[in-house]
């Protein structure tokens, strides 16, 4: 059942000459670790990136970042995409995603101020948030792994207490379940943080990232958060979908009712953003559509076979395949070494000798007897990976 035969964008560069690479992802564990934890992609960038940074480069055009560029090429892609028409003037460049929700942050909040957060969640959401001296609220997504609005009613509430001001820190698509809201979540959302005056403010970077289908086999959209709540600001970046994480930049996009706010952000904030990284970002989003193709099919391609070897070797594992974003979040509660008490994680990497996320760093309760695996990986690793983990598991 689990014999896949089609090759993908993933199987195209040799493990061996992947544990060449120097990045976290490689170098973290010993060389008998197979690593299929942290957001990174076993491919290849795509040709046109390296062109132009190579070009950028041999030129000497390493000075600092200037103009609408990278916004520009992010209204192109969203247009063609997702019918958005990206607000170029109003946008502004920030050094990457987390550092721009911090900025945000900064220009709706005060310190000491309440975020809400949906745990299971990425882990930086609460240690940025901390970092900027906010206090993460947590709002869990419900038992279906989507949005709980009672739950995000009771938390804009309590957030809001004494008449203080707060955010609400959107993970669209949802890292870590692959979750992709609709339009009628978003606006129950927007509904909820205007009743409350939350400002929402959405992480929107594995947006391009989207795997699912509808029940006639039609793509799934992705919708905006700007479109449907007008006072939200979305951070945008090309880094995930494209494997540019080393070349950092992003874009903040605001709402129609947000560009006031997103006006204030100060200038010095675009010191932080690489030059290098605006010119590759925005050759990706420009050029490289039909390499982020070959890498949604390869995703796609990768959840059937995943399916299909948890299937042959992990049938107590219980995972539904993401609608967006190229992990796995996969509950491991009903393995009987996991209901004893173990943490599965340091089995897969004591025993098994393959790195996993631990499903608890997403949400201490949420997370418990989870694991999350990358997706992104060629058809031999993944296998390799799912036959170590059904051997350290039993």
């Amino acid at each position: 059942m689990e014999a896949r035969t089609e090759t993908t964008i993933f199987d195209a560069v040799p493990l061996d000459a992947l544990r060449r690479r120097t990045s976290q992802k490689w170098r973290r564990y010993p060389p008998d670790v197979l690593p299929m934890y942290v957001a990174e992609m076993d491919v290849l960038q795509p040709e046109a990136v390296v062109r132009a940074v190579s070009d950028a480069l041999r030129a000497g055009d390493t000075g600092y970042v200037f103009g609408p560029g990278y916004a520009q090429a992010l209204a192109g892609f969203a247009a063609d995409r997702y019918g958005w028409d990206v607000p170029v003037a109003d946008c502004r460049l920030v050094p990457d995603v987390m550092l721009g929700v911090v900025e945000v942050l900064r220009l709706v909040t005060g310190p000491g101020d309440a975020v809400v957060v949906n745990p299971p969640v990425y882990p930086p959401f609460v240690q940025f948030v901390e970092h900027a001296d906010r206090r993460p609220l947590a709002a869990p997504l419900g038992p279906d792994g989507r949005l709980d609005v009672d739950a995000l009613d009771a938390a804009f509430a309590a957030a809001t207490s004494g008449g203080r001001r707060a955010a609400y820190l959107l993970c669209h698509p949802h890292n870590p379940t692959g979750t992709l809201h609709t339009a009628a979540e978003l606006a129950a959302v927007g509904e909820l943080a205007g009743r409350h005056g939350v400002r929402v403010v959405a992480d929107e970077i594995h947006a391009p990232l989207v795997t699912g289908t509808d029940d006639t086999g039609a793509p799934l959209p992705f919708v905006p958060t700007t479109t449907v709540i007008p006072s939200a600001i979305a951070l945008h970046s090309a880094s995930k979908a494209f494997h540019l994480a080393a070349l950092k930049a992003a874009v903040a996009v605001p709402g129609p009712e947000a560009r006031a706010d997103l006006a204030r952000l100060p200038e010095i904030v675009l010191h932080g953003v690489s030059h290098l990284g605006a010119v590759a970002h925005a050759t990706a989003l420009r050029e490289c559509g039909d390499w982020l193709d070959a890498v949604l099919d390869g995703l796609r391609h990768n959840q059937r076979l995943l399916a299909d070897l948890l299937t042959a070797h992990l049938p107590e594992a219980r995972w539904s395949p993401p609608d967006a974003t190229y992990f796995a979040w996969i509950d491991l509660r009903d393995l009987p070494a996991v209901r004893a008490g173990a943490d599965p994680a340091r089995l897969l990497l004591d025993v098994g000798r393959v790195a996993v996320n631990p499903g608890p760093t997403f949400g201490a309760h949420e997370g418990a007897g989870f694991v999350r695996l990358n997706l992104a990986a060629s058809t031999a690793t993944l296998t390799d990976g799912v036959r170590r983990a059904a051997a350290a598991l039993r």
